[in-house]
């Protein structure tokens, strides 16, 4: 198994940035696309084999259920995402929020291509996912009877909970929860990036990605880019109900920007662009200019 010493990574993540920057916007939107829908699918598989053993508050009281299992299955599953895009040349946001800066620090690249990046990604990252949303709330998540009338399925009933969740963030203090865990989630998730980077063979890359993908999944973290799945198909599944009290008016499209998406978007380019950029490029600036 071949890996690269910690300069090498660096230098490699500044060169991937540079690449990415210099995409025509068409490309940006388009890999952006297919990095959302990725990113949607390990949602959708989290979300699948997480229904029946999440831990409701009964299932607690009474000893018959465990929260930390239904996390960690969780999180074992939705790594198959970020995996896929790394192989295959997908455009994340929360990627570009560490790799787009590390040129702009090494390579000089401008802010102003860096800020193109980023739009351009997020806008086909929001599209990817919320397209995958509709094929979820309209395939597993619901199921039809023949006079085309649909009812939520167990698995639907799980993706409204996720979503609910994801929006319950109201006051500044749950605003302040949302930032301070979506800095927590890119943290993670630009090591795994970084690890991806570390690795020249399959198998390195599949383990360096997964753990800490598994590890800010696992410990409740947000992503934005996954939230675009995961509120979106709860906001369509929701709509399928037809019990007016168990609707939850909270969740719905304004609730997702207000409620998550702007605080977790912000902390996610924190702690991307903050905790993994800038520290690794002071930590190893002098090494990098020595390799050049």
């Amino acid at each position: 198994m071949v890996f690269h010493p910690p300069v090498a990574i660096v230098a490699k993540a500044a060169d991937a940035g540079k690449y990415k920057v210099g995409l025509p916007a068409w490309n940006m939107l388009l890999r952006g696309f297919m990095a959302g829908a990725y990113i949607a699918m390990g949602g959708a598989l989290a979300t699948m084999c997480s229904t029946g053993i999440q831990a409701t508050d009964a299932a607690l009281r009474y000893g018959t259920a465990s929260a930390g299992f239904s996390q960690l299955i969780t999180g074992a599953v939705f790594p198959v995402g970020l995996i896929i895009i790394v192989l295959t040349g997908a455009e994340l946001f929360t990627g570009d929020a560490m790799l787009a800066p590390m040129a702009a620090f090494i390579h000089k690249v401008s802010w102003a291509q860096v800020l193109n990046l980023w739009v351009w990604v997020y806008i086909g990252n929001l599209i990817g996912s919320i397209w995958y949303a509709y094929l979820m709330a309209y395939g597993p998540l619901s199921s039809w009877d023949a006079a085309g009338a649909a009812t939520v399925t167990a698995f639907g009933t799980r993706a409204i909970g996720i979503a609910s969740a994801k929006v319950s963030y109201i006051s500044l203090a749950g605003h302040w929860s949302a930032f301070l865990k979506a800095i927590g989630c890119n943290w993670l998730v630009n090591l795994a990036v970084l690890l991806g980077i570390c690795a020249d063979d399959l198998i390195g890359k599949f383990f360096g990605i997964w753990f800490p993908i598994m590890a800010f999944v696992s410990s409740g973290f947000e992503h934005c880019v996954a939230n675009m799945y995961f509120i979106p198909a709860g906001v369509l599944t929701q709509g399928f109900i037809t019990d007016p009290t168990k609707i939850n008016a909270g969740l719905n499209w304004v609730s997702m920007w207000t409620n998550n998406l702007i605080v977790v978007t912000i902390g996610n380019i924190v702690g991307g662009l903050l905790f993994v950029g800038v520290i690794y490029w002071v930590a190893f600036r002098k090494e990098i200019a020595a390799l050049k």
